[in-house]
């Protein structure tokens, strides 16, 4: 087999990627150099390799951390989703193998639907039905039609075995029969969805699997009903032995089975229809590699964005986490809010544009090398799709991700740096260093299960470009500030866009569905709206009552390619000449690292019929975005019509926004992406930077 790090020789990823003073965070490794692991902890201010902008800035932090050299080795990874029991069983008299069956991906290779120890009931290389007995294989040799349903049936008895495959529309009925002289009755453990071989699981199955079933001389030995659990990791048995089974690497559930009618569309409501569990064999969330060494932050570490550096051998890897201020005790009167969970689901995004080409550009900046369109192997994001076709729905930070590192292009070619996302996010950082203006960060995990206590502290809270990833319990505290009297700044676009929800078992697994409407890589199937994990409808927030612009007064309604524009000042109201103090032009952000222009890529709108406050002001409006900027989905109801009712060029424009609340606090919302990229233009001293500037010192 194939070593998938032969190609990468050094890489590390943290168990979590935030936390606290007396919080300790483990560091997870795996090289093939031989040589020792060398680490050193830096401070990132800017992880921008652009030559043209301030190029990466790090700050050594061996005040915190001296540094170390550890001993590391080769980790492994087996990516598969699968179900295993941890008891064993033993197959005896006249068995039967049994599963309903909705494949999804034709192979030349077997797809394991239920076994244990040597017997196997698979769909073979033809795409048939199949029965493997040891070294004897019977099998129907007609193909399974993909995206149908199927029931499979194997029989075993001393000297025969039987397979036979049903479809269950009505189609016509297959069964063979082969002969055996002996078998083997030794005790094992079932799989589903999976092979054991070795230890290891092979021969992973790509599609759905409902009711697998084993019976000894009629009577049940293990009967899987899966719409028991759903939020959990636990195909429950309801059979009499208790062979319950681990689900491995997230299969996703809560899946639409062969009874799903379309009369309701909650697994919560009718289970009977949600009777399947989706499987795929490159499922991997969680590595779950060995620790290497460990890192307990000191309580006097100020808070910030710091990146564990690997050197070894020559190869190199960086590990950026995110230290918080103490909990309830600010030590600054703004609070950055970090997006990991956006980070996260877009981990390892595969962009379908990538060119071989960027590699220049990634040469000639002496950029992060490693990008995911070419090592799929270490798992892809939820904007991207498994071999059968479905759209990814899992994320977690628990592995390596190549987009999480300073220096990382998301695009090599075009204006600017092809920032987005945690690099992106370091213009604001470095604008931040460059003001003098204090700050701590709090990410979303602490927002989520702290609720607003996590950031009531603070005079402003201010999100970084694309805050676009939230649960309901980060949206409820964002809420719950602002009207508690708080001050948020939205420097971003698209943002809080898309419910998520996280796993009970492992707090770094990220669930989306990206149900009806949204502008989406991939859609959910019909049925299949609701998570799994919390049993929610997933999808958009506007579509749960809590559109963006409930909270921030603007929400998204547009994108184009990776390029800017600029805003032209709209308010002249004297009451408002404080923004604008130091600003003489009424064009604002023709330029930027960021696709050469303050307002680009994504951008949100003022609209008060879905929330925008009817006190807020439109500061500034952009204009002049090209043929390539489109309407969001939602927005756009046929060829000619819009949901505003507005001319759509009139549409297509990022709001810059101020409103004061009632108890005393104020929104600023800027509706673009690459705002944060004009910040740095000319050191700093240009009309951007100075707007951001009067905003931030009024607020605190």
């Amino acid at each position: 087999m194939t070593d998938p790090h032969d190609d990468i020789a050094l890489l590390g990823y943290t168990d979590r990627l935030s936390l606290r003073g007396g919080e300790t965070i483990a560091f997870k490794l795996s090289s093939t150099t031989g040589a020792p692991v060398d680490a050193q902890l830096m401070r990132s201010i800017c992880a921008d390799p652009n030559p043209e902008g301030p190029g990466i800035i790090e700050e050594c932090a061996r005040e915190w951390f001296e540094p170390r050299t550890v001993t590391a080795r080769h980790q492994a990874f087996h990516p598969g989703s699968y179900a295993v029991t941890e008891k064993t069983m033993r197959l005896q008299g006249q068995a039967s193998l049994s599963a309903i069956v909705f494949p999804m991906l034709a192979k030349a290779a077997p797809q394991a639907v239920l076994g244990v120890g040597a017997i196997t009931l698979f769909i073979d290389e033809a795409g048939a039905a199949a029965i493997r007995l040891g070294n004897t294989v019977v099998s129907t040799a007609i193909p399974l039609k993909l995206r149908e349903w199927h029931r499979l049936e194997a029989r075993i008895t001393d000297t025969a075995i039987e397979i036979a495959q049903v479809p269950l529309d009505n189609g016509v009925a297959t069964a063979v029969r082969g002969e055996i002289t002996s078998r083997d009755d030794t005790d094992a453990q079932a799989t589903i969805g999976a092979r054991l071989a070795e230890g290891r699981a092979i021969e992973h199955f790509n599609g759905k699997i409902q009711t697998p079933e084993i019976r000894c001389d009629g009577a049940i030995v293990a009967a899987w009903d899966f719409t028991q659990g759903i939020p959990t990791t636990m195909a429950i048995d309801t059979g009499p032995n208790g062979f319950h089974a681990t689900l491995v690497n997230f299969p996703a559930r809560g899946m639409a089975g062969s009874r799903w009618d379309g009369s309701e569309h909650c697994w919560r409501h009718a289970p009977d229809h949600y009777a399947a569990i989706h499987f795929h064999e490159d499922d991997i969330y969680d590595f779950g590699w060995e620790t290497d060494f460990t890192f307990t932050i000191p309580d006097d570490m100020p808070s910030g964005i710091y990146v564990m550096r690997i050197e070894s051998g020559g190869a190199e890897d960086a590990m950026p986490f995110w230290v918080c201020a103490p909990k309830a005790k600010p030590r600054a009167k703004l609070c950055v809010l970090i997006p990991t969970f956006t980070y996260a689901v877009y981990g390892n995004h595969a962009r379908p544009d990538f060119e071989p080409s960027w590699k220049d550009r990634i040469a000639a900046w002496d950029a992060y090398r490693h990008n995911p369109a070419e090592h799929s192997e270490y798992g892809l994001s939820t904007y991207n799709f498994h071999p059968d076709g479905s759209g990814i729905c899992h994320a977690s930070h628990r592995r390596p991700l190549f987009n999480l590192r300073p220096g990382y292009l998301t695009f090599g070619s075009g204006e600017g740096s092809g920032l987005r996302h945690f690099q992106a996010d370091s213009h604001l950082i470095t604008w931040l260093h460059r003001q003098g203006v204090d700050y701590d960060v709090i990410t979303d995990r602490e927002l989520h299960e702290e609720g607003v206590a996590a950031i009531a502290g603070y005079d402003a809270v201010t999100t970084t470009t694309h805050p676009e990833y939230h649960t309901l319990e980060t949206l409820d505290a964002l809420q719950a500030y602002r009207d508690g009297g708080g001050n948020l700044l939205y420097l971003g676009g698209n943002g809080f866009y898309w419910r998520v929800a996280i796993h009970a078992e492992n707090d770094s697994m990220i669930e989306i569905r990206r149900a009806e409407g949204g502008l989406r890589a991939w859609a959910a199937e019909p049925g299949e709206y609701y998570n799994a994990f919390d049993g929610a409808y997933g999808g958009l927030w506007r579509r749960s009552g809590r559109p963006p612009q409930m909270l921030a007064g603007i929400g998204f309604v547009a994108q184009g390619a990776f390029n800017g524009s600029y805003y032209r000042r709209a308010c002249k109201d004297p009451a408002y000449d404080w923004v604008f103090d130091g600003v003489e032009d009424d064009i604002i952000g023709n330029f930027g690292l960021c696709g050469g222009g303050a307002a680009g890529f994504e951008l949100d709108r003022f609209e008060p019929r879905l929330g925008s406050p009817e006190n807020a002001v439109v500061l500034a409006r952009s204009e002049g975005h090209g043929e390539d900027f489109i309407l969001v989905p939602e927005e756009q109801l046929t060829h000619i019509t819009n949901w505003a009712g507005e001319p759509v060029e009139d549409l297509l424009r990022a709001d810059m926004i101020y409103f004061d609340l009632p108890k005393g606090g104020a929104v600023f919302s800027v509706g673009s992406i690459t705002f944060c990229g004009s910040l740095l233009e000319n050191g700093g001293a240009n009309n951007v930077s100075r707007i951001l500037a009067n905003v931030v010192n009024r607020m605190i």
